[in-house]
């Protein structure tokens, strides 16, 4: 047994040492923490035990040392280094978090926990309609068929979706629309988590987020379909994972402003906030020039909000748009509600697009005449991946978006792919 062991991590190790994109080699998933927590060891006899040790704390991290000395060896996921002890811990190693989601609490949770490394945490949505429409029939459409229950495998996973939308958003208007804010749901969540653990540089050195493809059509974590389409935390993932963040820690009506700098060099720019109403008129604002030194993260700004928004219908109706900028170019932004979504005031955004073509690709701007959130972009026919998408827009702001002419199945006019683009936001979900 343990020789045909050895020979099949061999041949995985050399087959897949190589791999520009390998970071440790983990001997398994969560069997650790089963031991520990989930109740394997009144259940299994001891020798069990003994063989996990020998096995993944001792004959894998030997040949790993000998097969691929330069990528560290990690016996389990999560654990605290091995022996059984605290895996799941918040003090050393690597932490699965699933309170969010499997016990329903709320994503705001995710800032009550700050490990040293966050290696698996989540939030399902349903693919888009496109997908959906692959493995169903119109009667079928509906969260709780039989056909959408199939295509879901976690048990009450819809009725969890469910559970996040009306925390979160009002109820949607469709089938499709209740699929889009799913995928908002998702973001949301997921961005919450990571720029908390991305503030918390030096106490918590990474995440990684479950998952990011789907091996058929399904309601899942991932932030990929199936197909290959891209969820909306996908998009979100580009701008929460960016070397250089700028992210909010929101207090009641205190906002800190925090930046993050995850590359090499220090990072000269301007650190700008605008406090506005929902038509984007500014009400407050300031700005300062800022240095963030190389692998670093820090506060800022802090911002005392209190004065100006006194009364609920001022949170309602009110939010805070930052940006950082590095040599007159916006490098990363976000925006802060004081209300959850679905008790913001809304208006129509009525929101524009423009496409013009470019050498090797095709240019959108994006314009609205009021604070549009989640602004997506979706062609009819084809799925290209956009520069940016599922985006906070500010009126008076032209947002620029583009598609690699490669990723189109055809060529097109200007105007042709204009005919096949729409657009949305939050507003029209309801």
């Amino acid at each position: 047994f343990w020789e045909n062991v050895t020979r099949e991590v061999v041949d995985n190790m050399k087959r897949l040492r190589h791999h520009a994109s390998l970071g440790i080699w983990c001997g398994n998933n969560e069997q650790e923490l089963g031991w520990a927590e989930w109740g394997w060891s009144e259940k299994c006899p001891g020798k069990l035990k003994d063989d996990y040790i020998n096995q993944f704390e001792k004959l894998l991290h030997e040949i790993a040392e000998e097969v691929d000395p330069n990528t560290f060896y990690w016996p389990s996921s999560p654990s605290s280094g091995g022996g059984f002890k605290d895996p799941n811990g918040e003090s050393s190693g690597d932490m699965h978090y699933w309170a969010v989601w499997h016990d329903k609490l709320p994503f705001t949770a995710y800032r009550s926990v700050c490990p040293r490394f966050m290696s698996e945490f989540g939030m399902q949505s349903f693919p888009c309609l496109k997908t959906v429409e692959s493995f169903t029939l119109p009667e079928d459409r509906n969260i709780f068929s039989y056909v959408m229950e199939s295509h879901q495998k976690n048990g009450t996973g819809n009725e969890k979706i469910l559970h996040y939308i009306a925390e979160n958003f009002r109820y949607p208007k469709d089938f499709d629309s209740l699929l889009y804010v799913s995928q908002l749901i998702q973001a949301e969540s997921m961005r919450y988590g990571v720029e908390h653990w991305r503030r918390n540089r030096g106490r918590c050195m990474g995440a990684l987020y479950w998952q990011v493809n789907d091996c058929w059509p399904v309601a899942s974590w991932s932030s990929i379909d199936y197909y290959g389409r891209w969820k909306a935390v996908h998009y979100a993932a580009r701008r929460f994972f960016a070397p250089i963040l700028v992210s909010a820690c929101e207090d009641g009506t205190t906002v800190t402003l925090h930046i993050s700098n995850e590359t090499k060099e220090a990072v000269e720019g301007v650190l700008s906030w605008r406090l506005m109403d929902n038509c984007s008129r500014v009400i407050e604002k300031g700005e300062k020039r800022v240095t963030v030194e190389a692998f670093s993260s820090a506060r800022y700004e802090e911002l005392d909000l209190s004065g100006l928004l006194d009364s609920m219908d001022r949170k309602r109706n009110t939010y805070l748009e930052f940006n950082f900028t590095v040599n007159e170019r916006i490098v990363s932004s976000g925006t802060v509600l004081f209300v959850k979504p679905k008790h913001f005031s809304f208006l129509d955004p009525e929101i524009t697009t423009e496409v013009y073509e470019q050498a090797d690709r095709y240019v959108i701007h994006v314009a609205s005449k009021a604070f549009a959130k989640f602004v997506e972009l979706r062609l009819d026919t084809m799925d290209p991946v956009f520069s940016d998408n599922c985006f906070d827009l500010s009126a008076g702001y032209r947002k620029e978006v583009y598609i690699m002419k490669e990723d189109l199945d055809k060529s097109l006019s200007p105007e042709q792919l204009a005919g096949q683009l729409t657009v949305r936001s939050i507003y029209d979900t309801y």
